[in-house]
C-alpha cells in the first residue's frame, strides 16, 4: 500500500468549497495521506485553492464520478456519446488543475440503473471514448482507473474478468482497473480470486463494508481480500469509502440507494477504518513472508 485514503462523502456531501476543504483538513487530521473527491466538474470550485491546501496539508488527491445519462458514452446515439467524451476531457483537466494524480469511478457508462441488455456497438463506443480519455490524460498527469461496480449502478461492467476485456477493447496499456470490496461483494463468485485476476492492471482499491457502514460489521471477508493483494504484491493506494444517509447528497442517494443513515460519527468511522485497514494489511503481509518462507 503506497497511501491510505478517505472518502470526502464520510466528511461532507461535496457541494460547496467549504465542505471539500473541511474534508481535507479532517482527513490529514486523521491522519489520512489521500482523499477522494466526488463529480469534480469544472466550474464550480476554486480548484487553485483546494490543490495548495493539499499541498501543504500532504494529501494526495483522486477524484471519481460516474457520468450522467445524457453523457453516457456507452449509449447507440452519437451525440449523446460526444457530450460524454467531451465532458470525460473537461474532468481530466479539472483533476490536473486541482492537482489530482487520478481519475476513477464509472467513467464508461451512466452511473445508475439500466432498464436494458448492454450492447456491443455501445461497449465499443464506451472503449472507444475511455481511450480517448486516457490520451488526455497522459498529457495531463493524470491516470485512468475505470470501477468495476454492481449490475444496479451500470450495466457495462461489473466483474474483473469484463474489465479486462474491456481495458484490452481500448487498445492501451494506460488504463488500470478500479476494484472496491463493495461490489465485489455483490458481483464475483470468489473476490479474492477476482483480485488474483486482476493481477497487474489492479490501479486503484476500495476498502467498503457490505452495507457501507463500520469495517468488519458486514458480510465482506476483508482478510482474504488483503491476503490477495499481498499475493499480487499490489503497492498503490487504498481509498476507505462509506456512505450514510446523514451526508450523502441527494443524487448520490438515488445513484446508490443511500436511503438511512448507516453511521452519524464520521470521526469514530474514520478512526476506526484507518486503524482496521492498516491492521489487516500487516497481517496479510505478514501471512505472505510466512508462505514464502515455506
Amino acid at each position: 500500500m503506497r497511501r491510505l485514503g478517505i472518502h470526502s462523502f464520510v466528511w461532507t456531501d461535496g457541494r460547496t468549497q467549504e465542505g471539500l476543504e473541511t474534508a481535507l483538513e479532517k482527513s490529514a487530521e486523521h491522519g489520512y495521506r489521500m482523499v477522494e473527491l466526488a463529480y469534480l466538474f469544472p466550474g464550480r470550485y476554486d480548484l487553485d485553492r483546494i490543490a495548495t491546501r493539499a499541498r501543504a496539508l500532504d494529501l494526495d488527491i483522486v477524484v471519481t464520478m460516474g457520468l450522467p445519462a445524457d453523457c453516457d458514452v456507452s449509449s447507440e446515439d452519437g451525440d449523446i456519446v460526444a457530450r460524454g467524451r467531451s465532458l470525460l476531457s473537461d474532468v481530466v483537466h479539472a483533476v490536473r488543475d486541482v492537482g489530482g494524480i487520478r481519475l476513477g469511478g464509472i467513467l464508461y457508462s451512466k452511473h445508475g440503473k439500466y432498464d436494458r441488455m448492454p450492447s456491443r456497438d455501445g461497449w465499443m463506443n464506451s472503449a472507444e471514448a475511455i481511450a480517448a480519455a486516457a490520451g488526455v490524460a497522459k498529457e495531463s498527469g493524470v491516470e485512468i482507473v475505470l470501477e468495476i461496480v454492481n449490475r444496479f449502478e451500470s450495466n457495462l461492467l461489473n466483474t474483473t474478468a469484463q474489465g479486462l476485456r474491456f481495458i484490452a477493447d481500448t487498445g492501451r496499456d494506460d488504463i488500470f482497473l478500479h476494484l472496491d470490496t463493495f461490489h465485489m461483494n455483490i458481483e464475483e463468485a470468489d473476490p479474492a480470486a477476482a483480485i488474483r485476476l486482476a493481477g497487474d492492471k489492479l490501479g486503484y482499491f476500495h476498502i467498503g463494508e457490505s452495507y457501507r457502514g463500520f469495517l468488519g460489521t458486514g458480510t465482506v471477508d476483508f482478510a482474504a481480500s488483503f491476503r490477495a493483494l499481498a499475493d499480487i504484491g499490489f503497492s498503490r493506494d487504498i481509498t476507505f469509502e462509506s456512505f450514510s444517509g446523514a451526508i450523502v447528497d441527494e443524487a448520490l442517494s438515488v445513484a446508490c440507494g443511500i436511503w438511512r443513515d448507516t453511521w452519524t460519527d464520521s470521526d469514530a468511522l474514520a478512526a476506526h477504518a484507518r486503524t482496521f485497514i492498516e491492521e489487516h494489511w500487516r497481517e496479510a503481509a505478514i501471512t505472505r513472508q510466512i508462505n514464502a518462507a515455506g
